[in-house]
């Protein structure tokens, strides 16, 4: 029996990978007073179609929809900032607070051709920054994603791209003027190029069909149609980016697939994965919530890929990994009492260990200790038993020595200090 295409087990050997990005998560961004969430991996097919937008290759082409006993559409969540949304307004959060910081980490579902970095289920760190339409709310957001690539030691290049969207009427002045441009090359343009130019122009500017992109090179740009509010917005943010030392570059097609984006849009990207190569991206969203039905609320936040970034981090986090730094051999499991007194000072000292139950020998039980790599071996023999000791082997010298049970809390407050 194999795992359905696009899936994978996450193997114990793996975890720690994952639970140390969720380490760092957590306490950097609670240090910013973002408060973590869970929401259901199942929502209403209609959130995602009224968020996400009818023409996106997402609700188009990958959603995991179907219908339940109940005849419920129904879809697994292709990301998370709609899920988010829909909790904010269900839980009636904006009555607590003017300011929610939320984050999450969790599983995604998308049907796209599974390649390295991109699983149909994958996982992704997000965080939103709701109810602010202040230029320093996106700066720290930005912020906060550089911060965790650097927390996790993130030594793949990588380059924050950056763009003005502006609001929705700005954009529709924009459409007029890019497809009008557009309809004199449209017998060269890609296919999926033809049919957004109709129903979602702006994502032609995401083409990555070489032809296209060179008709685009003297496209209007959509900086021209921004006011002065949209301009000064996203000026703001790059002086702070530039005193914050966080490079950046400025790309005027970068648009993001998502139709609730508006004002600031932006990617991380490494050179890593070819032309799949965002490992983050996000925007600001200020119409999404009062969409959904709720109150008028703005946000922005970003969403990074965990699957991409633990392929950029891979060899870093290896040498990270703990080794397993105490094993337990016991000779009579008849006569074991003197385990469970062990194993609670262990457990009292947060000591990890692991405690041999195949029942061998002891010299077999010895050389399973050295192949898991364990810096020492509490041998517990039939002398240990009946004397209430502990032999100490350690693994790496071969030096031994015995010791009184009732001694074992002294040598762990001298072994916790080496």
């Amino acid at each position: 029996m194999q795992p359905l295409r696009g899936t994978k087990d996450i193997l114990p050997k793996e975890i720690q990978e994952w639970q140390r990005i969720y380490n760092v998560a957590n306490n950097l961004l609670s240090i910013y007073n973002y408060k973590e969430i869970r929401t259901p991996i199942i929502e209403n097919t209609e959130l995602f179609t009224r968020s996400i937008g009818n023409f996106t290759d997402i609700v188009n082409k990958e959603m995991y929809s179907f219908n339940d006993q109940g005849n419920r559409n129904l879809t697994l969540r292709p990301e998370g900032t709609a899920s988010i949304a829909r909790s904010f307004i269900t839980n009636k959060l904006y009555i607590d607070k003017p300011i929610n910081r939320l984050w999450y980490l969790g599983p995604m579902f998308r049907y796209e051709r599974p390649q390295r970095g991109r699983q149909r289920q994958f996982h992704q760190l997000g965080i939103e920054c709701i109810g602010s339409n202040m230029p320093i709310a996106d700066i720290e957001v930005i912020k906060l994603a550089n911060d965790i690539l650097k927390e996790i030691e993130c030594k793949e290049k990588y380059v924050l791209e950056i763009n003005s969207i502006g609001n929705l009427e700005e954009r529709e002045i924009y459409k007029l003027k890019l497809v009008d441009y557009l309809r004199k090359y449209e017998n060269e343009l890609d296919t999926d190029s033809k049919n957004r130019m109709n129903n979602n122009a702006l994502r032609v500017l995401d083409s990555k069909h070489l032809k296209t992109k060179e008709i685009l090179q003297e496209a209007p740009k959509l900086k021209t149609c921004l006011n002065r509010n949209s301009i000064e917005h996203f000026e703001t943010i790059c002086e702070h980016l530039t005193y914050l030392n966080i490079k950046y570059v400025i790309n005027d097609y970068l648009v993001r697939g998502l139709d609730y984006y508006n004002y600031t849009a932006f990617e991380i990207k490494t050179k890593k994965f070819n032309q799949q190569n965002a490992i983050c991206g996000g925007g600001r969203y200020d119409n999404l919530i009062q969409q959904l039905g709720g109150p008028k609320t703005p946000a922005v936040g970003w969403a990074i890929g965990l699957e991409r970034l633990i392929i950029l981090i891979q060899d870093n986090l290896n040498h990270k990994i703990k080794k397993q730094k105490i094993y337990i051999t016991v000779q009579n499991f008849n006569k074991f009492n003197i385990i469970w007194d062990i194993i609670e000072i262990l457990h009292e000292y947060k000591l990890e260990f692991e405690l041999d139950l195949s029942h061998q020998s002891l010299t077999k039980q010895i050389k399973r200790a050295n192949q898991l790599k364990s810096q020492i071996c509490l041998i517990v023999g039939e002398d240990e038993i009946n004397n209430n000791l502990i032999t100490i082997k350690w693994l790496q010298t071969g030096t031994q020595q015995t010791i009184r049970l009732s001694s074992l809390r002294k040598y762990i407050q001298y072994l916790k200090k080496i």
